[in-house]
């Protein structure tokens, strides 16, 4: 099962797809699907790992035209914990696959996507702390050194 995901942040809404393979066309595809589901914005700031399908000819033709309103913003490389979509992979790891077992691909399957149809719509205010751009400060009274 592949999916091809992004996060509002602002919003919590999750447009995702679900290509055969994860690469440029599919890149263009969630593009896509996220320009439609913001018609009201001018300016659309996407931020992205680099993973080369992130930055082929496929997405740079998507990026050229000129009614385009995304706006690329690239991650320095090896920080996917500065991805808010990764923090969003662990969230759903919790919710689908953590103590669980599937008999069937099929109903696996039909699990992580029932959390990004639903939990995600429903749920999200329970979980967004852990998703959110807003990093954790431990402060020294909270920190446990091991000696």
């Amino acid at each position: 099962m592949n999916i091809h995901g992004a996060l509002n942040l602002e919003t919590f809404d999750a447009p995702f797809v679900e290509p055969t393979t994860v690469d440029g066309g599919s890149a263009t595809q969630l593009l896509a699907k996220i320009e439609a589901r913001n018609p009201d914005k001018r300016l659309i700031h996407v931020i992205w790992d680099n993973a080369a399908y992130h930055k082929g000819p496929d997405v740079r033709a998507f990026l050229a035209r000129p009614e385009c309103r995304i706006h690329l913003i690239q991650l320095p490389p090896y920080c996917p914990h500065l991805n808010p979509i990764e923090r969003l992979w662990a969230v759903m790891h919790q919710f689908v696959t953590h103590n669980r077992h599937y008999p069937t691909q099929k109903l696996f399957a039909n699990a992580i996507l029932k959390f990004f149809r639903e939990t995600i719509p429903t749920e999200w205010k329970t979980f967004r702390s852990k998703v959110s751009d807003n990093f954790r400060v431990v402060t020294h009274q909270k920190f446990r050194g091991l000696e």
